[in-house]
């Protein structure tokens, strides 16, 4: 009788020990530290690509309204999405894309100095539009026969390979003297 409940005994903690070792293998085992080991390295490897603002609030300090709203001042003659939105800057085409070899031209007022810029306006070109920040601000504008002034064309025409448009930038040529 006492090896009868003895052997129970041994058994329930062998089944006991199996069970608790399979759950282990299973939770500690090689293919689970190759995934954990995996996580980690991607989670490291994207920290460094999380938003970090160095300016110390002086870029928002400085302007009212941002680069990616159609409001901001050198966007007075853009027709397009705005390349801020897309993967680029205010002046800057996003990776991919080539700067269109003809542009259009408008001269806007920055509001923080009531000087007048003259700005081109630049598609970026080679990728399907971006389609976020659409802005059509036709201020100045003149009809389609000048040109250099007119923003309703798709200047990517122009170039050899890219004519696909994507979006579009805003940089400055010039600043009046105000005489």
């Amino acid at each position: 009788m006492k090896v009868r409940t003895f052997t129970r005994l041994t058994d329930m903690i062998d089944r006991r020990s199996e069970t608790l070792s399979r759950v282990a293998a299973q939770a500690i085992g090689r293919r689970s530290f190759i995934t954990r080991l995996g996580q980690a390295m991607v989670g490291g490897a994207v920290i460094p690509m999380l938003p970090f603002d160095r300016s110390g609030g002086r870029a928002m300090a400085a302007e009212d309204v941002t680069d990616a709203a159609c409001e901001y001042w050198r966007y007075c003659a853009i027709d397009g999405y705005l390349c801020s939105c897309c993967g680029g800057s205010l002046s800057t085409c996003p990776p991919g894309t080539d700067v269109s070899k003809v542009t259009w031209v408008g001269t806007c007022q920055n509001p923080k100095d009531n000087k007048s810029y003259l700005i081109t306006y630049n598609d970026c070109c080679g990728r399907t539009s971006c389609g976020r920040c659409l802005c059509n601000n036709n201020l100045r504008e003149r009809p389609g026969y000048r040109m250099g002034v007119h923003n309703d064309i798709n200047w990517c025409m122009a170039n050899d390979s890219s004519t696909m448009y994507h979006c579009t930038v805003a940089a400055i040529v010039e600043v009046s003297d105000g005489g």
